[in-house]
Parts: structure tokens; sequence; C-alpha cells
């Protein structure tokens, strides 16, 4: 059985997001604004299918998928881009290749303990952020 991913999780740490959001083209504004922000993730998993909120009180966003599933998604509220998306297992780690304009652009998220690890990739970029459990 893979890693349970479900709860609220509150981010203690954020490191190179504005070099990950340059990668990504994101405007000025819009990158000092965000770098500033607290993130939330709501995450709610049923086997293999997984619903996703990501909060903020500049920008929130959503997205549902099922593990092994492509679809297409429109990264409407961070940099409005059409990508296909496909998340698998590689362990209990989530691995997210997401193809489209931007070269090596994906996601990992990884549970140890009761931090939630999430290394965003775009180009040659690399944001790690990291959350913890909310009881």
């Amino acid at each position: 059985m893979p890693a349970d991913y479900n709860g609220t999780w509150v981010m203690e740490k954020n490191e190179n997001f504005e070099g990950y959001m340059k990668a990504l083209d994101i405007d000025f504004a819009t990158r000092k604004i965000a770098n500033h922000l607290t993130q939330t993730k709501e995450l709610i998993q049923d086997g293999d299918s997984f619903k996703t909120k990501t909060l903020s009180t500049f920008r929130n966003y959503e997205v549902n998928f099922t593990v092994g599933v492509e679809f297409e998604e429109k990264t409407k509220g961070l940099d409005d881009r059409l990508v296909q998306t496909l998340v698998t297992w590689d362990g209990d780690k989530l691995v997210c290749v997401q193809k489209g304009e931007k070269k090596n652009r994906g996601w990992k998220h990884w549970i140890e303990g009761d931090k939630l690890y999430l290394e965003l990739t775009c180009e040659d970029q690399v944001c790690l952020q990291v959350f913890k459990k909310k009881n």
C-alpha cells in the first residue's frame, strides 16, 4: 500500500520558489507576491485517486488526478499553460511529469514523518517546499 497523503499540510519552507517561477516566465509582480505567501495543501486520497487543493491568500489551485492516467491540465492561476500530465508511483513517492513548452517540468511528493515534501522542477530550476501536517 502506498503512503497515505490524506490531510491538511501547512508550508514551513520554500527554497528557490523565485527561480522556479522565473523558469515558468511568471511576471515580476506576481513572483514578488507569491514568494511571500504561506501555502496550505489539502489532499484527499482514495487509493490511486487524488483531489488536491493548494490554498493561499493570493490564489488557489485545484487539480484532481488518478495515478497512472495521463490527462490534460490547464495550469490556470499559475502560468496558464496547457500541459499533458502523468503522475506515477515510485515506491511511496508521487512523481509527476508535465509535457508542454517548458522542458524538465514536473514535481515529486513524498512523506517523511509528519512532513510532506514537494520538489518542483522546470528547465534547470528546482524548488523544495516542506509542509507540516496540521492536526
